[in-house]
């Protein structure tokens, strides 16, 4: 539950900047009369990640066992694709997000209605079809037939519009480069469960060898059932008994991800001015 509280937190934190961002700027230029076409533009994004994510799992549940799991493991690798793009991303942009916003918002304005409506569902529907995706891929991957992952999801949604609320508000001030930064190392975490889970999906499919090759099989001590199994398993998307290719795939994702993600920025020197002579 904690890892899917962590995805719906972290995702939902970073469409509420957006919306704080735009909102804010409107309301400070005096131009209030571009709001409608912007929250239009926020609940057409909005609309459509949700219809995304429930053609993913109405639609999947009409498949074969075997066209299921190479679907849940082809977007699993898919989701983890787009949202380690997404974090490094974040940690790149995260300090000048707020200018590049300001500044397709002044061209939205100059070129009308249409404009606004649509910076708003781009800059919103891009992180809505992200979360979208993950949260499917995430909840598909930790499902123990309760439903406490997607309590997680909608808990960590409710919370990024709380503090995107306060952020509004000026009630709340956080550093969100450190935020963004310790989140989306948990996040990558996550990830390489979710990735791992994937790999084995398609080993279900029979798509990739090595079903019952176990690198391990932990099951007596760590029940897949205990209050302890469930945890691990909601928390890092934890399997008692991996096959051998489930845990070369995690270690290869987490350990250099990690190592990049965490490593300082590099800053670019200034190119020294020469005298003329």
């Amino acid at each position: 539950m904690f890892s899917n509280y962590l995805i719906g937190l972290r995702e939902g934190l970073e469409a509420s900047l957006v919306v704080c961002i735009l909102i804010a700027y409107l309301v400070k230029t005096d131009r209030k009369d571009a709001l409608k076409p912007i929250w239009a533009g926020i609940a057409v994004a909005i609309a459509l990640a949700f219809g995304f994510g429930c053609a993913l799992e109405f639609g999947s549940q009409e498949l074969t066992f075997q066209a299921q799991e190479a679907l849940g493991g082809s977007l699993s690798i898919l989701a983890v694709g787009l949202v380690t793009w997404m974090v490094f991303w974040m940690r790149r942009t995260a300090r000048h997000l707020k200018s590049e916003l300001h500044g397709r918002l002044d061209a939205a304005l100059a070129m009308g209605t249409g404009a606004l409506v649509a910076t708003a569902f781009l800059a919103v529907g891009r992180e809505g079809l992200e979360t979208a995706l993950f949260v499917w891929a995430s909840v598909h991957a930790a499902s123990d037939g309760t439903p406490r992952p997607l309590l997680g999801v909608a808990l960590g949604l409710l919370t990024a519009i709380l503090l995107g609320w306060l952020f509004y508000r000026g009630a709340l001030r956080i550093n969100l480069a450190k935020f963004f930064t310790w989140t989306g190392g948990m996040l990558v975490v996550v990830a390489a469960g979710v990735l791992a889970y994937g790999f084995h999906d398609l080993q279900e499919a029979d798509f990739l060898p090595g079903l019952t090759d176990k690198a391990f099989d932990i099951s007596g001590t760590i029940p897949p059932d205990s209050w302890y199994g469930t945890l691990l398993k909601g928390v890092l998307n934890f399997q008692p008994d991996p096959t051998t290719l489930q845990v070369g795939v995690w270690l290869l994702y987490l350990i250099p991800t990690l190592a990049l993600f965490l490593a300082p920025a590099r800053t670019t020197a200034p190119t020294p001015v020469r005298d003329k002579a």
